[in-house]
């Protein structure tokens, strides 16, 4: 064991001393504490008849059911850490005040299990009961209020012990976060103030590339870490304190680079784990960061690019998977694409299901569930439960623009290893934004079997046309695409879509190439009427 490790066991231990449990517990929070974000009513509804809703994943949640472990594991860390209490408030009724009242008091009175103890779920918890407390808290019983301030100073001083966290992703920003929370509402214990100031900023130069991207490389966690980042900005404004110089940058930086990965929608490009989102979420994000105006067109270090021309939006996974310890989420999705046409999304991701079982965490994360090339049904990346093996080491990309076209050529060697093979995908975005092109191309010693992917959006109509050679697809909006190819064999299979807030059927088109065939194809979606 480290000697970090041993001195964060040892202080861990003691902050469960009753003994050494100093200061008394404060009757109420010192200064009041505001969740800033909405919550579902109908995710609310869902909670007064005892179901937690998460990405598409159900479990109870009733008084009785907090030592239920059967759950997948975003469920019960969604569960323990009350982020929910948002979606009872937003119902804003005398009963969901009552069910939020019920929850919390039974939780405090059972043993969670250890799950419950990790930091940033203690984190999330924390923030939330205090940023929910003028709805539930303010108004209960003399006893209701005491041990829920008991239990949150204990967790407090738990959570205190355990920093540095040892989750070195977007999870420690969390963990952070409900410390600050619990300094700012419990003035008179400063030293949980100092503790979390000490870390945060090199948690944030971690986790924050100099393009603003946040290093996991996945939107969802772009979106969670901004939010945790404004919050803890407007908690020590609260509390007048200076915010660190690293926080206001890193703030300044991410709410640009949060443009890069949207859709005309407004919601967010299906990249390492991510859904949609709602659009007005995203807004509400980026007002509180206070960045206005125009993203980039490329995040170099987070490796994503955006090419957008007339109404036309593609953006292209260009980035080598994030580093060991903060690939937990990381898909087999090097080089996939994503196209939308005003606020119609046509070429998607497959998305995420993490409230589902692990085979289904597998399926979404691997190379045919996104819209790229995969060789012989392997993996660019190998895929782990906690993360990936064997992935790209080089991915390398050239960009070009002249009279509003886009020229993009990107590679990658997740396949080096298996097959000696580089990938190498060329696609052009025309001024218009109407016509698409593209091409992929293997690079290997010997011919390879692959197929090409197109996942198409649950909301696009797709019809093989007659010869077999291309497929008509139309939006929602009622613009028609043709999508053409040549050197492989087209055909139109079924495909699912986890974008959304629920999973939902689709199509894909499957490009196929032969095994003793060009080791390309030539492929575009072009405007037709």
């Amino acid at each position: 064991m480290t000697r970090g490790g041993w001195l964060r066991d040892a202080r861990r231990a003691m902050a469960k001393l009753p003994s050494l449990r100093m200061g008394r517990v404060p009757d109420a929070p010192a200064l009041p504490v505001r969740d800033p974000w909405p919550g579902d009513p109908s995710r609310g509804v869902r909670l007064l008849r005892g179901e937690l809703e998460l990405g598409g994943g159900v479990r109870p949640l009733k008084p009785g059911d907090w030592a239920d472990t059967s759950a997948p594991l975003p469920l019960r860390v969604a569960a323990h850490g009350f982020v929910w209490l948002r979606d009872l408030r937003a119902l804003g009724t005398d009963a969901a005040r009552l069910q939020a009242r019920a929850l919390l008091s039974k939780w405090i009175a059972t043993s969670p299990e250890p799950l419950a103890y990790r930091p940033d779920v203690i984190g999330a918890r924390i923030a939330a009961w205090l940023g929910h407390y003028d709805f539930f808290g303010a108004s209960a019983d003399d006893l209701f209020r005491q041990r829920m301030m008991a239990r949150l100073l204990s967790d407090a001083r738990r959570l205190a012990a355990a920093m540095p966290a040892e989750e070195l992703d977007a999870r420690a920003l969390t963990a952070l976060k409900g410390l600050i929370a619990a300094a700012v509402a419990m003035p008179e214990h400063a030293a949980f103030l100092t503790r979390a100031l000490r870390f945060l900023p090199q948690e944030i130069g971690r986790q924050v590339l100099p393009d603003g991207c946040h290093a996991e490389r996945s939107p969802a966690a772009h979106l969670a870490a901004l939010q945790d980042l404004t919050e803890i900005r407007a908690l020590l404004q609260a509390a007048q304190v200076q915010p660190p110089a690293a926080l206001t940058a890193s703030i300044e930086r991410m709410a640009p680079a949060l443009r890069v990965l949207r859709h005309g929608d407004g919601g967010l490009a299906l990249f390492n784990g991510s859904k949609e989102e709602q659009a007005s979420l995203i807004d509400l994000v980026l007002t509180q960061a206070g960045r206005s105006g125009r993203g980039p067109s490329s995040l170099l270090d987070g490796g994503f690019q955006r090419l957008q021309a007339g109404r036309s939006v593609l953006l292209v996974d260009c980035g080598e998977p994030p580093p060991a310890e903060i690939d937990r989420y990381a898909h087999a999705g090097t080089l996939s694409m994503e196209l939308s046409v005003g606020r119609d999304r046509m070429i998607v991701n497959c998305g995420a299901f993490p409230a589902g079982s692990p085979e289904w965490h597998d399926a979404t994360r691997a190379t045919a569930a996104h819209s790229t090339l995969v060789i012989a049904d392997v993996n660019s990346s190998e895929l782990r439960e906690r993360g990936l093996g064997r992935r790209p080491e080089n991915v390398e990309v050239q960009r070009q623009e002249a009279s509003g076209a886009h020229w993009l050529e990107a590679s990658h060697d997740g396949w080096k290893k298996p097959f000696g093979a580089i990938h190498r995908r060329r696609l052009y975005l025309a001024e218009s934004g109407e016509d698409v092109r593209g091409e992929d191309a293997i690079e290997a010693p010997t011919p390879q079997p692959f197929t090409l992917r197109f996942h198409l959006h649950p909301s696009v109509t797709a019809s093989l046309q007659q010869d077999g050679e291309a497929v008509l697809l139309r939006l929602p909006s009622g613009g028609g695409w043709r999508l053409k190819a040549d050197g492989a064999r087209m055909a139109l299979e079924e495909s699912i879509y986890l974008g959304g807030p629920e999973p939902r059927r689709s199509e894909q088109v499957v490009l196929t190439g032969p095994m003793d065939g060009p080791q390309q194809v030539k492929w575009a979606i072009t405007k037709v009427g």
